[in-house]
């Protein structure tokens, strides 16, 4: 396992361990298979990973609990635990924080984040108090290092940046939202402020890992032995300012090609960096609508829904997550993509003939999980 140094002599693992997608029972997600997931746990530190990622709200809010068995067994001193303030869950950060060590069965979490900030909810999150509390949990002993996750536009995260002394900072990371996203600006943002990145989703919650055969086939013709995650993990982990790469490891093999990728992957060739984005280019095109907004499709819809713009919203979701289009919940369900009656008048009227109906409701599934 390869480390690099935090801060003030900290070694972390380039590899952390994520509790987000443990093992469940029952396909009920609040359920953890304690058994797998120990084994897992287990796996890892037997492997050299020493940086642990768990929150509040994670499996139903039990993650930290199992989090804190499974490693009570090791020194406290050979891992490094993160948990996070959910603004959302329980705006009472002081009875949040207490419940948390609680479940952990520690008294001291040694990398703390504010949670999943939003634009819809930043200026409320950080207005409450929590950023001074916490800090005196920091000086206390209580926190080891403060920073915060991000889930936002850059606006709010030049905002943010400012205020506080922040040991380090969580994004989304990888070659998609590279080129597709806004996860070039923000990483650049932190680097320039010399703040220490901890990556999530660097394979885009399994968008490149389940790649298209066209776009596997532009990183398999080079290397056709290492798996399609590792050139994921790769990528991210040649970003100079990136500190810990989060995996939310779910089974043996996940982790194993985790821990050889991290072990021993070399730099990126400038050949490979090509091909990476060449792959991300032809995953881009596959998974979304190339809809021009002709407005052909509108005037012959029964409900009045406004389809260029749903579609816009559908594309947004396939790339980023629901999470960035939920404003649409805020419509009426009439005019929001669950108003689609499925009549395809409007297919009809496309002059690209997209199959507009299945967009409507594979985007209002998407909506009801978040």
């Amino acid at each position: 396992m390869r480390y690099k140094e935090f801060k003030d002599g900290v070694q972390l693992s380039r590899l952390g361990m994520g509790t987000m997608r443990l093992p469940i029972l029952d396909n009920d997600n609040a359920k953890i298979d304690y058994e797998k997931a120990a084994k897992l746990v287990d796996d890892c530190m037997e492997q050299g990973v020493n940086y642990y990622d768990t929150a509040y709200i994670y499996h139903g809010g039990k993650s930290e609990e199992f989090l804190g068995k499974a490693l009570a067994k090791y020194p406290r001193e050979s891992f490094y635990v993160t948990d996070k303030y959910n603004f959302q869950a329980e705006p009472d950060y002081r009875k949040q924080f207490k419940e948390q060590l609680s479940r952990l069965n520690m008294d001291r979490i040694d990398f703390y984040l504010l949670h999943s900030i939003q634009d819809s909810f930043a200026d409320e999150m950080i207005g409450n108090g929590c950023i001074e509390y916490f800090d005196q949990m920091k000086k206390e002993g209580r926190i080891g290092y403060l920073g915060f996750s991000f889930h936002g536009s850059p606006e709010v995260m030049k905002k943010l940046l400012p205020l506080y002394p922040w040991d380090f900072v969580q994004i989304q990371l990888n070659y998609y939202d590279w080129y597709f996203e806004d996860a070039k600006e923000l990483y650049e943002m932190l680097a320039e402020a010399k703040i220490p990145v901890m990556v999530m989703e660097p394979a885009h919650g399994g968008l490149l890992v389940n790649l298209t055969e066209d776009a596997a086939k532009e990183l398999k013709e080079l290397n056709s032995e290492n798996s399609i995650a590792s050139w994921a993990m790769r990528w991210v982990m040649s970003l100079d300012s990136v500190q810990v790469v989060l995996s939310g490891m779910s089974d043996e093999n996940q982790v194993n090609d985790n821990v050889k990728t991290f072990a021993e992957a070399d730099p990126l060739t400038t050949e490979e960096q090509e091909r990476i984005e060449k792959a991300a280019k032809i995953q881009h095109a596959a998974i979304t609508i190339p809809c021009t907004a002709c407005n052909y499709c509108t005037p012959n819809c029964p409900k009045g829904l406004d389809i260029p713009t749903l579609l816009k919203c559908y594309n947004e979701a396939k790339i980023g997550g629901a999470w960035r289009v939920r404003h649409l919940k805020d419509m009426t369900e009439e005019k929001g993509p669950a108003g689609c009656i499925g009549c395809k008048a409007c297919t009809r009227h496309c002059p690209q003939g997209f199959e507009i109906p299945r967009y409507m409701e594979e985007l209002a599934k998407m909506l009801e999980e978040v």
